[in-house]
């Protein structure tokens, strides 16, 4: 995803993407969200940390340390991305 046109779909696409590939047994049709991913899924920090430099490579943008609190659902992870994705 180079471009910075991406749908709300495309994000969705890439955040379960992501999530798949640090945690493959997480369920992704059942997802709700709302459910805080981390305590939820029992993703610890190091897999987090894998879960943002996958969003950063796939969807090239910069995520500070600062606004990690805001990738806790799938819903605060979209709309966060899809805002960060629209600044460029």
């Amino acid at each position: 995803m180079s471009n910075h046109s991406e749908s709300i779909d495309e994000i969705r696409m890439v955040i379960l993407q992501s999530l798949h590939q640090i945690a493959p047994e997480i369920d992704f049709q059942n997802i709700s969200p709302d459910t805080i991913l981390r305590e939820e899924y029992e993703i610890d920090s190091m897999d987090f940390l894998r879960f943002i430099v996958l969003l950063h490579e796939k969807l090239k943008i910069d995520i500070p340390e600062k606004d990690y609190p805001r990738l806790a659902t799938l819903k605060s992870s979209l709309t966060y991305l899809n805002e960060k994705i629209n600044q460029h």
